[in-house]
């Protein structure tokens, strides 16, 4: 509450849109809108109407009303603000009501307990304990107290519009005079009656027509600085604000050029100067930017300057109206480099979605690097981006795709020749760092204990994200200043090259876009090896090749060199990115010692004896680590046997005839570099036919186990829940419970054995 009256409190406008925002009914908002707004009282509202209210003007429209006494007859007129009049018309419509019917058609007491109801529950909802007790009388105490002090209405109009009977009601509203407010009312008087004006009130001399206005403003304004300047532009007088805002006082200032407020830079320019001549050729000319304190330090600002002109027309001088308005440049400037960044990550992910849309178009590895290479600089997002590997023979880089540079420059962009700041934001010499330094992107890893098979300095962990800033090259004479980030194409422990984008934007490869490059490096990778394995599965011809590995990075080449022993893939189950399960049979050595290598071994996750035979064992491993088998599978070659012999691996498959099997060796021998190519054929796929796969279903099966497993299917066994039991089936077939597990499992054997292609034995 903010102003004592003679019978009680004023609310505040705070207050009072607190009691708005607590109404729950439209009802309640206009009850309040009616007593705080138009002063009525509560049994002026009960006999109030449509019919009762009048327009008196029409563009813009303005209204009255005139307000109905107890007898019928009107009993004064009080003005009625164009928004409420609206909400009174709504209510009257929406409630279906005639020009004569009343509008609240309720006893004054009633009115009275619903504002009642609506303080206390703004009380309660905005925890302001003060309003609980505001009644009608307060309302329309606010409503006195905001006219005759926000508006200065004149009093005897509040007095008419308000029905109060005398003046004295409304005393208590009007606060004492200050000093200040005495003296500037009389200073008024004492200029209009004083030297310079004839005993008529007449001017007798040029004076500057707006001098009035200008005097209270720089009295009034405590917001904004106003000053007045003189024809050339020095300082004749400004008000506290003036003062406040530039740190001067009004000795210090008076009779300095308006210059003193500009940067340096400004005043060179001639910036004061063209502004005032703006504005006097202008009429008025309103501009921003940055003004100077007594200090030095500068502070943002918009200001309207103003030429004064006496009552001939000639030139007196200029008022300037200034504001400070640095909090919102700041705010401006921040919500536009916001926006910036918005504009930036927009255009980054644009381009990461149509590399997404390009792979899925691909139909062979170098149309899928190119097209990834392509939609990547189709914007604003990266400059250049290229892809490229390193070959195992020669130990070189060569480019597989590019868009944005020209191959033959990629070739030359040896990070020998690049230069990156160092460490501690200092511009690196002139000289050739030996290797372009690139910073980890920080991300976590699943790398297993085999070797990354894109070996060098800017390798990092396998699916990292490494970023070189403030990188400076020179590609066919045009310099680039920018930052390079690289990350590897990989699927599983596979990497099928590297893809670089560079790009000159400001603040590029936050940790946000690094995530998103490293992601879009597995996609990538995830593309070419379903399009590998897809080109093999429709190809006509394949080739079939032989590979041998004497790679101790292999577990199963180490152990078969340690313990003279053999080991022969049965089968390679994938888990998970980069975790296989294997089952492997086992010769010439004990499982146990097999094991105790396994449990020394990183990669291995885990193993258990699964079947002991006359020749041997058959093992389960959960390996977490790169495997030759694994690294052919992930460049599309279809493996069909390994064996780990004495040291050595034989490992034959195949892949599509189009397959570039130098790519292949290259990434496994980037793995496993002892590695080598024994032999290789081209041949026709074979292909085997519903027909003949049913033909050799039954080839394999009994006639029992065919029965058996006829039986149990359409008898409901195989379904969920099941429709038969066993015993069911058992009793159908006229054989005993046990008889038909032993013939369903061994059909079943035979079903899935005829399906994984496993040869008898």
């Amino acid at each position: 509450m903010s102003l004592q009256g003679s019978s009680g409190v004023v609310l505040t406008r705070r207050e009072y849109e607190t009691l708005l925002d607590a109404a729950e009914t439209y009802r309640e908002a206009l009850v309040i809108r009616l007593c705080g707004d138009v002063g009525l009282r509560p049994a002026e509202l009960t006999r109030l109407t449509i019919a009762d209210v009048e327009q008196v003007r029409i563009d813009p429209p303005r209204y009255l009303v005139r307000v109905p006494g107890d007898d019928g007859r009107r009993d004064r007129t009080t003005y009625l603000p164009t928004r409420v009049e609206r909400e009174l018309r709504r209510y009257a419509r929406s409630n279906d009501l005639s020009p004569e019917d009343r509008i609240f058609s309720v006893t004054p007491r009633r009115l009275q307990m619903l504002v009642s109801d609506v303080a206390d529950r703004a009380s309660e909802l905005f925890d302001e304990p003060g309003l609980t007790d505001v009644s009608t009388s307060d309302l329309r105490r606010y409503f006195a107290q905001t006219a005759l002090i926000d508006h200065d209405v004149n009093p005897r109009v509040v007095k008419t519009a308000g029905g109060w009977r005398s003046f004295e009601a409304l005393e208590s509203y009007l606060p004492e005079p200050t000093d200040a407010e005495i003296v500037d009312a009389f200073d008024a008087v004492e200029r209009a009656s004083g030297p310079g004006r004839t005993r008529s009130g007449a001017k007798s001399g040029p004076v500057v027509g707006d001098d009035s206005v200008i005097r209270l403003l720089l009295a009034a304004s405590e917001r904004y600085a106003l000053l007045r300047l003189d024809a050339d532009g020095y300082v004749e007088r400004w008000n506290r604000s003036a003062a406040a805002m530039f740190g001067y006082r009004a000795g210090e200032i008076a009779g300095t050029h308006v210059s003193t407020f500009y940067p340096d830079e400004a005043v060179e320019d001639g910036v004061p100067e063209r502004t005032l001549s703006t504005a006097l050729e202008e009429s008025g000319h309103e501009t921003d930017g940055w003004r100077v304190h007594k200090d030095g330090s500068q502070f943002r600002a918009t200001e309207v300057v103003s030429p004064l002109r006496d009552d001939q027309g000639r030139h007196r001088g200029f008022a300037i109206f200034v504001r400070d308005v640095t909090a919102t440049h700041e705010k401006l400037e921040a919500a536009r480099e916001q926006r910036d960044e918005f504009d930036r990550l927009y255009a980054v992910a644009r381009r990461h979605r149509a590399v997404t849309d390009a792979l899925l178009e691909s139909t062979d590895h170098e149309e899928a690097e190119t097209a990834t290479c392509t939609a990547l600089t189709d914007g604003r997002a990266y400059d250049a981006a290229w892809i490229d590997r390193e070959t195992f023979s020669d130990r070189r880089r060569e480019w597989r795709a590019s868009s944005g540079i020209d191959p033959d420059a990629v070739d030359r962009l040896d990070p020998d020749e690049w230069r990156a700041d160092g460490g501690d934001g200092t511009a690196g010499t002139d000289e050739p760092e030996p290797d372009l330094e690139f910073s980890d992107s920080g991300t976590d890893t699943d790398a297993g204990s085999g070797p990354s098979t894109e070996p060098g300095p800017d390798s990092g962990s396998r699916g990292e994200t490494v970023v070189a800033d403030d990188v400076t090259a020179t590609l066919d004479g045009d310099a680039f200043e920018g930052a390079v980030a690289r990350v590897p194409l990989a699927y599983g422990d596979t990497v099928y090259g590297m893809l670089s984008v560079a790009t000159e934007r400001p603040d590029a490869f936050g940790d946000d876009e690094r995530a998103w490059l490293a992601t879009l490096g597995r996609q990538v990778g995830y593309a070419i090896a379903a399009i590998r394995r897809r080109n093999l599965l429709l190809s006509d011809r394949v080739i079939e090749l032989e590979v041998a590995c004497r790679d101790a990075r292999s577990f199963f080449v180490d152990a078969s060199r340690r313990l003279d022993c053999r080991f022969e893939l049965d089968s390679l189950v994938p888990i998970g990115e980069s975790t296989q399960l294997y089952y492997v049979r086992l010769e010439g050595a004990s499982p146990a010692d097999v094991f105790e290598l396994a449990e020394a071994d990183d990669g291995i996750d885990d193993c258990r004896l699964v079947e002991t035979g006359e020749e041997g064992w058959r093992v389960e491993f959960v390996i977490e680590a790169s495997c030759p088998i694994v690294t052919l599978t992930e460049y599309g070659v279809t493996v069909h046997e390994a064996v780990f012999e004495g040291g050595s691996a034989t490992i034959t498959g195949e892949c599509a005839a189009d397959a570039d099997l130098r790519t292949v060796l290259d990434g496994l021998r980037s793995a496993f570099p002892e590695s080598e190519l024994v032999g290789k054929r081209e041949a026709e796929r074979t292909v085997q036919t519903a027909r003949e796969f049913r033909e050799g279903i039954e080839d394999r099966l009994t006639d029992r186990q065919e029965a058996a497993l006829r039986a149990a299917y359409f008898g409901g066994y195989y379904d969920w829940p099941r429709e038969s039991t066993a015993e069911e089936v058992a009793d159908a077939m006229g054989v005993s419970s046990p008889t038909l597990h032993n013939h369903l499992r061994k059909g079943q054997q035979e079903l899935l054995r005829t399906f994984f292609d496993e040869p008898e034995g």
